[in-house]
């Protein structure tokens, strides 16, 4: 059902960790390198403890699961919790709780049957679980990631019609229902479930010793996990907010995974034989995002000045060092359903200084909020920044805090560096572009857009499916709120005694930080 392709860590005793400028300091050590084993055939070695370190989001993490944003608070969740279904390496939704689904005649109702699995105190994962969790997700008092993506389904219609069998009803028929089970987010936890960060019990690969937020969180294997128990006995994940934090860690042998390393990095280590440097190539999205409700990107000419603005090749070398290739304004480059035939957007001052003038908007002054918080962002700024200057523009650099910055960019600011990792086209849209969104950055709030979404979910025929989603980039190629400018590399680098990582799984998808499927050689 599923790929057994992964990545991991190695022991060698206790870290502490900080965020911010500090690094992550070995408190003791375990071992020698004369007590590690070689690296063998690459048969799986059973023990020994990993340790990875991500960039998180300070003293207000938490362990639970329907909060995660940041790719920190995932690699928690993957470690604690299991969806029905997640992404595979091709953006396709590949089983994981729900062991199989069938859809009605008409796609507007669904039955998934549950795999044999437990939750961390013995007891079963069942029907009521399932919508006991989603019920949670989809609760009106709460802001959850996945509640825009579960809203095709209609919870008070829904029911358990065995203890592992759930008939899903829908509000509208929808040919890709498997992809709501995947959501970002959309994780399964025990009916009645409340103290998430002191005793959290999921039916995930490992089950938590300790957590200190901001710092580190511990977790041991479990043993009774359906997809059968990790090679490691422990994994420890650990916060460093700075990149040369975590490379000093991985160089420094107190860390054997440093998520989310620099292309400056990558290149000065790759081939060395110090550390190994995994590339997932074009995995991440990197853009602009402009506020459409609010001046001066109210006006769609101010917008599409813009994207006009941006040289996207000059980013890409400047900001990523080359590790990339250009976007078009539009997320998930060669994805199914990406409309790859609209014409690849170049710089072109003239028509935005023109754009800009019609508006009213000549001599324009914005601020841009950017932060160290991503590999590349403060470098894309200051580039925009000489770009836009060329169109009379002038872009001020504001530099937030790596803690707060994605809470901070939600709602307030006019223009901010973002970035995406992987996830199908319509989760894009359904997380991001329709008015209820949770994280619709750009504020892009339009009634016939989500019409639209809501015409493709449910229309059978792929190939009408497709024009559909290909009418919804046209708009937001033309008037949407994200400078795409490129897709970069997904960096990681590890010990070299770490084996089976997964070197082609975009991150967000099934196969990234999956770390029960790593060991230590």
């Amino acid at each position: 059902m599923h790929d057994e392709r992964f990545s991991g860590l190695r022991r060698r005793g206790f870290l502490a960790a900080t965020s911010g400028a500090a690094a992550l300091a070995l408190v003791g050590c375990g071992g020698t390198d004369d007590d590690r084993a070689s690296a063998g055939d690459g048969t799986p070695k059973r023990g020994g403890r990993l340790r990875a370190a991500f960039a998180g989001g300070g003293a207000s993490e938490t362990l639970d699961p329907h909060l995660a944003n940041l790719f920190a608070d995932v690699a928690r969740a993957k470690a604690l919790y299991d969806k029905l279904a997640d992404y595979g390496a091709d953006l396709s939704a590949r089983p994981r709780l729900a062991a199989e689904w069938e859809p009605n005649r008409t796609l507007d109702r669904w039955q998934v049957t549950l795999r044999e699995a437990v939750f961390h105190d013995g007891s079963p994962v069942t029907a009521a679980d399932v919508l006991h969790s989603y019920r949670r997700i989809t609760d009106p008092d709460q802001a959850f990631r996945a509640k825009a993506s579960l809203d095709p389904i209609d919870l008070d219609a829904s029911r358990a019609t065995g203890q592992r069998t759930v008939e899903f009803v829908l509000k509208r028929p929808t040919a890709e229902f498997p992809n709501v089970l995947a959501a970002f987010g959309a994780y399964i936890v025990p009916e009645g479930a409340k103290d998430f960060d002191r005793n959290p019990i999921g039916s995930g690969p490992f089950r938590l010793v300790s957590f200190a937020p901001g710092r580190s969180a511990v977790f041991r294997r479990f043993d009774d996990h359906w997809d059968g128990a990790p090679h490691l006995d422990e994994l420890e994940l650990l916060v460093a907010n700075e990149e040369s934090a975590r490379v000093n860690a991985l160089l420094g042998g107190q860390i054997e995974y440093a998520h989310e390393l620099g292309p400056t990095t990558a290149r000065a280590h790759e081939g060395k034989g110090q550390i190994e440097i995994v590339r997932l190539r074009g995995s991440a999205m990197q853009a602009f995002c402009m506020k459409t409700d609010r001046a001066p990107f109210d006006d769609k000419r101010v917008r599409e000045a813009f994207f006009l603005i941006a040289d996207r090749q000059e980013l890409v070398d400047g900001a990523l060092s080359g590790a990339g290739v250009v976007g078009n304004d539009l997320f998930g480059k060669g994805y199914e359903y990406y409309a790859d035939s609209l014409p690849q957007r170049t710089q072109d001052l003239d028509r935005a200084r023109a754009l800009l003038k019609q508006a009213g908007a000549e001599n324009l002054r914005v601020t841009l909020d950017t932060s160290a918080v991503a590999a590349g962002f403060t470098e894309a700024a200051g580039i925009f920044r000489d770009q836009a200057a060329e169109a009379g523009v002038t872009i001020d650099v504001k530099m937030g805090s790596k803690d707060s910055y994605w809470s901070d960019i939600l709602d307030n600011g006019t223009l901010c560096c973002y970035r995406s990792g992987a996830m199908p086209i319509e989760a894009h849209f359904s997380q991001r572009l329709l008015t209820d969104s949770t994280t619709n950055a750009t504020k892009w709030r339009h009634k016939d857009f989500d019409a639209l979404y809501q015409q493709a979910q449910s229309t059978r025929d792929k190939t009408e499916r497709a024009a559909v989603y290909e009418r919804m980039q046209r708009r937001l190629y033309a008037e949407g709120g994200f400078v795409v400018w490129g897709f970069a590399d997904w960096i990681i680098g590890t010990s070299r005694d770490v084996r089976g990582v997964e070197t082609e799984a975009p991150a967000n998808t099934l196969d990234w930080a999956r770390f029960d499927k790593v060991w230590l050689a």
